[in-house]
């Protein structure tokens, strides 16, 4: 009895307890955990992906090298996925006219086919984000009170409050939104463009995305309470409200000062 009272005591335990416990806790996370897009299979023929090497040879190997692992100051796109392809070409922020802070939009330099394809040639060099789905990025089926709670706890220090956009540091800026297709704002979420941070459907749920483009649906169709003054919430507002204000103010107290005297 001695001898297993002291096996059960022995100062090796919990070293071992832990380790199981730790164990244990990772079992349960790999089952339990949301199921990322990371790794979603892309559906590409051989013809499309052989059509986007091509492509990809012909106009992006030479900042991205021919092999796509990038070089000093490019990053590489393995494992990016075939959503980062179809956001960056897509909204002609790639091929880029010239380096700078940023990579502004400008239209676009193939058409859908042979984006399709980069996004297909580039999917196959590695696991990645795919491309949403019409379902996910259907703002219909959204919730546009949701989407805003959402984007303004997310998305409105950078974007402003309504997706207007706004100024960044160094040069940098976040895009207005209105314009933006409901599938590049998905993506966006995904691949965490330029500056912007990744949400991915651990951080974000593909449900409370699609919640977020049903708000920015919204904003885009006009302004519901009359002059938008420029969309910049209470700066624009504060000032003009000191300037009119304030205008009326003096202007009523020269008036009165005239008739006094």
């Amino acid at each position: 009895m001695k001898a297993l009272a002291a096996r059960r005591h022995d100062r090796r335990a919990p070293v071992v307890l832990l380790l199981l416990a730790l164990l244990i806790t990772g079992a349960l996370y790999a089952v339990l955990a949301p199921t990322s897009a990371d790794a979603a299979p892309t559906a590409a023929t051989a013809d499309q992906v052989q059509t986007g090497e091509k492509l990809f040879q012909a106009n992006c190997a030479t900042c991205h090298g021919p092999d796509a692992t990038g070089r000093e100051g490019v990053p590489s796109l393995v494992g990016v996925g075939a959503a980062a392809v179809d956001f960056q070409v897509g909204t002609g922020r790639m091929p880029m006219q010239m380096n700078g802070p940023q990579a502004p939009a400008k239209p676009a330099q193939f058409d859908e086919e042979q984006i399709a394809a980069l996004a297909a040639y580039v999917a196959s060099l590695g696991a990645g984000p795919a491309v949403p789905t019409a379902e996910q990025v259907d703002g219909s089926l959204g919730d546009p009170a949701s989407g805003m709670a959402l984007f303004r706890t997310n998305c409105a220090m950078c974007h402003n409050a309504i997706g207007a956009g706004g100024a960044l540091s160094e040069g940098k800026w976040a895009p207005n939104l209105w314009e933006t297709t409901p599938t590049h704002v998905y993506e966006a979420m995904l691949t965490g463009p330029q500056s912007m941070p990744v949400f991915n459907d651990a951080t974000l749920t593909p449900e409370e995305k699609r919640d977020i483009i049903a708000f920015l649906d919204l904003q885009g169709e006009g302004a519901p309470g009359g002059i938008t003054l420029g969309s910049l919430g209470p700066v624009s507002e504060g000032l003009w409200a000191w300037v009119v204000g304030m205008g009326l103010l003096i202007g009523a107290a020269v008036w009165i000062g005239a008739r006094s005297s």
